[in-house]
């Protein structure tokens, strides 16, 4: 059954099967890993992952007519809890108050060995 109320923007990688982000009327979701504007895999330090991650969520949301200025929630995925501080230097950068709502968790691996930290952000829709 189509869902003709909701927006899929598909992923620049042909071989994903996860949408890049997902539209409900005014609202946008994503989530984004440590992926650089080539399509590679970014899997350095937590700051070079975190980076990636954070620059490829903004690629998404300005590519679906948005921005990080319209984020509203961002769950923070880590490996290693002990990376919070780091991500957290990287995400003022890109983020400004008033901050959003955002949750960091530790999980035991991600998707790819290597890899560091994902995100998942909402955000409204300009």
């Amino acid at each position: 059954m189509a869902n003709h109320d909701i927006d899929f923007l598909p992923d620049p990688d042909p071989e994903s099967i996860s949408s890049d982000v997902a539209g409900f009327g005014g609202l946008l979701v994503s989530t984004q890993i440590p992926t650089r504007a080539d399509g590679s895999l970014e899997l350095g330090d937590i700051v070079e992952q975190s980076e990636c991650t954070l620059q490829a969520l903004k690629t998404a949301l300005e590519k679906a007519g948005s921005g990080m200025d319209r984020v509203l929630h961002l769950t923070i995925y880590l490996t290693d809890m002990a990376d919070r501080a780091a991500f957290n230097e990287v995400y003022q950068r890109f983020f400004s108050k008033p901050w959003p709502v955002r949750a960091a968790v530790g999980v035991a691996a991600l998707a790819v060995p290597g890899m560091r930290v994902e995100v998942t952000a909402m955000a409204a829709r300009v």
